[in-house]
């Protein structure tokens, strides 16, 4: 029975940064490294595809609230016929308080 022998990360990125610069072929990186070919083209691949982790932003990104601009219309649209109504109350002398705080909520 075949024991497995595991490599160290350190180990692993400088075969694969020699690899990479293809200064010197896989069969010889193989040689140096006593290692097989194919292992060195696996862990060529995987550090290429780990390099755009390495430069992507990792800081939060500010994440719009959920509106629900129908719910917002219909809000809007309330408050618009409350403020009508209380004009038209207001033009009878009634009401004054309310029309000045509807109005301002409707702004704010």
């Amino acid at each position: 029975m075949v024991k497995r022998i595991s490599y160290q990360a350190a180990f692993k990125s400088k075969v694969a940064l020699e690899a990479l610069k293809e200064d010197k072929t896989v069969s010889a990186l193989a040689q140096e490294f006593k290692l097989h070919p194919a292992q060195i083209t696996k862990w060529k691949t995987h550090a290429i595809q780990g390099i755009p982790q390495l430069f992507e932003d990792g800081r939060k990104k500010r994440s719009s609230p959920e509106i629900d601009v129908d719910t917002l219309y219909a809000q809007i649209g309330k408050l618009q016929s409350q403020l009508e109504f209380l004009k038209k109350k207001n033009r009878d002398g009634q009401l004054l308080k309310n029309v000045g705080s509807l109005t301002s909520a409707i702004l704010h």
